[in-house]
C-alpha cells in the first residue's frame, strides 16, 4: 500500500500541473521518451510533449487521486491511445524499455487485450505487450490471463518438432497453467484412455510427463484454468469423423476433472448417459461452463462439486466452442454453422456464417472477432452491425480450426493437410508450413493452438505430433496475471526480452542477435491496443525509455 500510495501522489502531483518532481536517476531522466501519467488527460508529461490523441480513454475528475479512481480507464470495446512523432519513430531500433502501472479489475468476460504496442503488421516490424487469454481456440481456453512481450523484424518462422505425448493420434487440448504447458490427448486403442500430459522441455527423452487419465474415455478434449485449478473434460471421441478407424474403447466421457495439489484428478461433475463428450470450457463472468460434442445439445454451469446447472441452448442446436469478448461469451456450432452469443442469462443468434454448415473456433484480432469455418475453409469476422465479413481462404484447405494471436499476427491451422497460414497485410492468408504428411489418410489437422514459452505451439492429427513456432521474439509469463494494481515493465536489451511484475523477473526470451531486429517500426505507439483486443482496466503511469533499464532502475520505478 506505501508503494501504490507514492505512486499515485507522484502521478496526482503531475496531472494538477503542480511540475515534475525528479524521483528518477539522470540516466533515466535522459533516456525518457515519453511519460504520460493519465491521471486527468491523456498528455505526454515527458520531455518530448509527444503528441497524444484520445480515442475514448476515461479520466475520473475527483482529487486527489484514490485506488479506486486512478488511472485512465479503457473499455476494451474501442478506448485507447494513439501517440505520434519522431521522438518514438526510431524506438524499436535498438533496446527500449515500457514501464507502466495495470490493473485489470479481475475481468473474465474480456480477452484483456494489448497494453502497449508499436507494430506495422504490413511489415512484421514493433513490438506488442499484451495481456491474453486465448479462449475459444477449438475446444479449450488454451491462456489465462497470460502476459506476453514480443517483438518482430519480418522474420521467418522457425518450426521445432515438439514430440508425441504417449500414444496420441493427437492432442485435443493445449492449455498453459501456473508456468507449464499441458496437452489432453486422444488415444483410442481398447485398453488405452485420453491422458493428460505436462510439458517438460529440458528433459533427456521424453518431453510429455504423463499426469495419467482423469477418466476411461478415449479422449481428454478440453482444458481449462479456472480459480487457480487446472480443469479438464473427457470424450469419447468418433474418430469416424476425421476419416479414422473407430476407438475399440467403450467407455464414454462426459466427465469433468480438476487437477489438485498433489497431482490426483478430482471427478467435480458428470453430464449424465446421454452426453458422452465435453464439447468446450471457458471461464465467463467468473463462472466455468461446458458444452456438449455430440447430440443431444448440452450447456452447463459449474456450481460447486458434484453439482453443475444445465442451461438451455439456442433453439436446441449445439454450442461448441466457447470464446469471451466484449462481455459476452460466444458459441460456434456444428449445427448449420451458426454463432451464438450469452450474455449469462440468454442467447441470441448472429446467424450462419457465410455459405457453411460447422463454425469451428475464435481468436479476436485487432479487436474484432474471427471465426473459422467448414466446408469453405474461410475466416469471418465479426463487422459493425453484427454482420459477418469474409477475410479470405486459407490456401485451398476446408476447415479452419485452431486460430491464435501470436506474436503480432494472426494464425489459423487447417484440414485436409494440416497447413498452418498467418493473416498478413492486406488481408492475405499466408501459408507458413504443412505439419502433418501421415501417408494414406484422408484427413490430416492442425488441431488446436496454445502460447507457451514464447513460442506457438500447434497440434496435429493422426501423426498425434505437437509442434511449436517461433516467429521473431517473445516472453510470456505463464501464469495468471494477478488482479489489483500491478507494476510491468517489458526490456528489450541487447540479446533478450525481460518482463518483470512487481520488480520481479517473471519471463524471458531465448536470445537473439541485437542486428535481426534493427528496424524501426515507424508506425504510432497505441496504448491499448494492438493486434489482438482492445484493453480492458486501468492504466496509468506509463512511460517509455530508449535503452533497457536494470533491476535497480526499474525497483526505483516501481517504488515511485
Amino acid at each position: 500500500m506505501k508503494t501504490l500510495w507514492r505512486s499515485l501522489c507522484w502521478g496526482w502531483l503531475l496531472g494538477t500541473g503542480l511540475g515534475v518532481v525528479p524521483f528518477f536517476s539522470r540516466a533515466e531522466e535522459t533516456s525518457l521518451l515519453a511519460h504520460w501519467p493519465l491521471i486527468s488527460d491523456e498528455r505526454d508529461a515527458g520531455p518530448q510533449g509527444v503528441p497524444t490523441t484520445n480515442r475514448g480513454v476515461r479520466f475520473s475528475a475527483e482529487r486527489p487521486a484514490t485506488e479506486d479512481n486512478a488511472g485512465g480507464t479503457f473499455d476494451g470495446r474501442r478506448a485507447h491511445l494513439a501517440a505520434t512523432g519522431a521522438a518514438l519513430a526510431e524506438l524499436t531500433r535498438g533496446e527500449f524499455t515500457v514501464s507502466l502501472w495495470v490493473n485489470t479489475d479481475g475481468a473474465t468476460d474480456e480477452e484483456l487485450g494489448d497494453l502497449v504496442s508499436q507494430f506495422d503488421a504490413a511489415r512484421r516490424v514493433g513490438f506488442e505487450l499484451s495481456l491474453r487469454t486465448n479462449a475459444g481456440v477449438t475446444s479449450c481456453q488454451a491462456n489465462a490471463r497470460q502476459l506476453q512481450f514480443g517483438i518482430d523484424a519480418g522474420t521467418e518462422p522457425r518450426w521445432r518438432d515438439e514430440g508425441r505425448p504417449g500414444e496420441a493420434v493427437f492432442a485435443f487440448a493445449l492449455a498453459t497453467h501456473a508456468g507449464d504447458l499441458y496437452a489432453g490427448t486422444c488415444e483410442p486403442a481398447r485398453d488405452a484412455a485420453g491422458h493428460v500430459y505436462r510439458y517438460q522441455p529440458d528433459a533427456p527423452t521424453n518431453k510429455w510427463l504423463d499426469l495419467g487419465s482423469p477418466d476411461k474415455a478415449n479422449a481428454i478434449s478440453a482444458l481449462a484454468e479456472y480459480r487457480g485449478q487446472l480443469y479438464a473434460g473427457s470424450a469419447k471421441y468418433r474418430l469416424a469423423g476425421s476419416a479414422l478407424t473407430e476407438s475399440e474403447n467403450p467407455h464414454d466421457g462426459g466427465g469433468i476433472y480438476r487437477l489438485d495439489d498433489n497431482e490426483r484428478w478430482t471427478e467435480v461433475g458428470r453430464f449424465g448417459p446421454e452426453q458422452i463428450a465435453v464439447g468446450g470450457l471457458v471461464v465467463f463472468q467468473d463462472r466455468l461452463y461446458a458444452s456438449s460434442l455430440y447430440r443431444p445439445a448440452g450447456f452447463f454451469r459449474y456450481e460447486e462439486d458434484g453439482r453443475w446447472t444445465s442451461l438451455p441452448t439456442p433453439d436446441g442446436l449445439r454450442v461448441e466452442s466457447l470464446g469471451v469478448h466484449n462481455g459476452y461469451l460466444w458459441a460456434s456450432s456444428y449445427d448449420g454453422g451458426y454463432v451464438f452469443r450469452f450474455d449469462g442469462n440468454a442467447w441470441k443468434s448472429l446467424g450462419v456464417v457465410g455459405d457453411n454448415t460447422q463454425t469451428y473456433s475464435f481468436a479476436v484480432h485487432r479487436g474484432q472477432l474471427h471465426v473459422g469455418t467448414w466446408p469453405s475453409g474461410r475466416v469471418f469476422r465479426l463487422g459493425d452491425n453484427d454482420r459477418w465479413q469474409d477475410v479470405g481462404r486459407l490456401g485451398e484447405e476446408r476447415e479452419v480450426m485452431g486460430m491464435l494471436v501470436y506474436n503480432g499476427a494472426l494464425y489459423g491451422g487447417t484440414l485436409p493437410l494440416a497447413e498452418v497460414y498467418r493473416f498478413d497485410v492486406p488481408e492475405a492468408w499466408t501459408k507458413v508450413a504443412r505439419l502433418d504428411h501421415t501417408p494414406d489418410v484422408t484427413y490430416c489437422r492442425a488441431w488446436t493452438m496454445a502460447q507457451h514459452e514464447g513460442r506457438l505451439f500447434v497440434s496435429t492429427l493422426p501423426s498425434g505430433q505437437i509442434h511449436s513456432l517461433e516467429a521473431g521474439k517473445c516472453a510470456t509469463w505463464d501464469k495468471a496475471f494477478p488482479t489489483g494494481w500491478r507494476h510491468v515493465a517489458a526490456v528489450r536489451g541487447r540479446e533478450r526480452l525481460k518482463l518483470y511484475v512487481d520488480g520481479v523477473l517473471v519471463a524471458e526470451s531465448t536470445p537473439f542477435e541485437a542486428r535481426a531486429f534493427e528496424l524501426p517500426a515507424q508506425v504510432p505507439v497505441l496504448i491499448g491496443a494492438g493486434s489482438g483486443d482492445f484493453f480492458s482496466g486501468r492504466l496509468r503511469d506509463v512511460r517509455v525509455y530508449a535503452r533497457a533499464l536494470s533491476r535497480d532502475e526499474l525497483a526505483a520505478a516501481e517504488n515511485r
